[in-house]
């Protein structure tokens, strides 16, 4: 199965979610994002970690970078291997003493040992496919890379107020280009899997 390189694009924070964020992953080369929820600890250290922020004690993330760095364990590779019932399952790929060692991980605490690391991150094609969201060429510079990758995203308009699945295909299809075009990533997912809901039936 065929494995795509991706970097930490842009880390978006939903206002019409308050304790919500995703982390945007990009698709190296090319034009596809991944953007993936997840809670605001696991925010934090990625984005303490991406801006070179010094905390005063070590963070979890860091603690644990420490400890492999300490026995000699190098973070070779972060891989994003599946996608269920819209849950994303990671592993780490680790080397000590020249052995291989896959160890199972929550996607957000992956990506935030990731960035510590400077390792590279990757998925395979079809999850890409599934859960990808595609920029037009126009937007490719609409966001940052790596370290200027703290953006923040204005809410347009609350799904619950509309309910998407009131919604026709052509309305939600500008919905998911306005959200994406306002880098609001959050509100994009929902309506990305509502799309893809659609396809599939």
């Amino acid at each position: 199965m065929k494995k795509i390189e991706l970097e930490i694009v842009a880390l978006s924070h939903s206002i019409s979610q308050s304790h919500s964020y995703a982390v945007v992953l990009g698709e190296v080369n090319g034009l596809r994002r991944l953007p993936i929820i997840i809670g605001g600890f696991e925010a934090q250290a990625i984005a303490v970690a991406l801006e070179r922020m010094n905390p005063s004690r070590p963070l979890t993330h860091d603690l644990f970078a420490n400890f492999m760095s300490t026995y000699n364990i190098e973070l070779s590779e972060v891989l994003i291997y599946k996608l269920e019932e819209g849950i994303f399952y990671a592993k780490l790929i680790c080397l000590q003493d020249g052995t291989e060692t896959e160890i199972d991980s929550r996607t957000s605490d992956a990506l935030a040992l990731a960035v510590r690391a400077g390792c590279n991150i990757y998925t395979y094609e079809d999850i890409l496919d599934t859960a990808g969201l595609a920029l037009d060429q126009g937007d490719e510079s609409s966001t940052g890379k790596t370290g200027k990758a703290l953006a923040g995203a204005n809410a347009i308009k609350s799904e619950n107020e509309k309910s998407l699945e009131s919604m026709n295909l052509d309305d939600l299809n500008e919905m998911l280009q306005q959200a994406l075009e306002q880098e609001d990533y959050v509100r994009a997912i929902p309506i990305r899997d509502e799309i893809n809901k659609r396809k599939k039936a």
